[in-house]
């Protein structure tokens, strides 16, 4: 089991920084990663973290939603104002009533369920939105 975490570990850093040199966002080199070294393709990593997986994905979305919480700054949202609670707010809205509208038919569940997965998207969002609003503001471009 270690074995398979250290070279999920090694070769995902790699491929991030591969991605990165290429001007591609680093974490689709770790997406690559898991596909590559999974069940479906070369198949070498340890049953036990195949066993695991659910848990590991939970944590992996904890550890982004921290960091894009923690890189958030009161300031810069307050010196920003209107804009970012719109850029937040309104593809929110969207996002819930696209989930809505449409996975109840997609995958046949309740619309209850697809609320509840519009609204899990719709928090995700804003995390990822509003440090890159902020950072495209920083370069000058808004």
């Amino acid at each position: 089991m270690l074995t398979s975490l250290s070279l999920v570990f090694l070769l995902g850093m790699l491929l991030s920084r591969a991605f990165q040199k290429i001007r591609l966002p680093g974490l689709l080199g770790m997406l690559l990663t898991g596909m590559i070294l999974g069940p479906y393709a070369l198949n070498m990593l340890d049953g036990s973290i195949l066993g695991i997986s659910a848990d590991l994905r939970q944590i992996a979305l904890i550890i982004i939603l921290t960091r894009a919480g923690l890189s958030l700054d009161i300031q810069d949202l307050k010196k920003v104002g209107r804009p970012a609670v719109l850029m937040c707010f309104v593809p929110a809205c969207f996002e819930i009533m696209g989930m809505i509208l449409l996975v109840p038919r997609l995958l046949g569940i309740s619309v209850l369920d697809a609320a509840i997965m519009g609204a899990v998207v719709g928090a995700v969002s804003p995390a990822v939105i509003v440090p890159k609003m902020l950072n495209l503001m920083e370069k000058g471009y808004g």
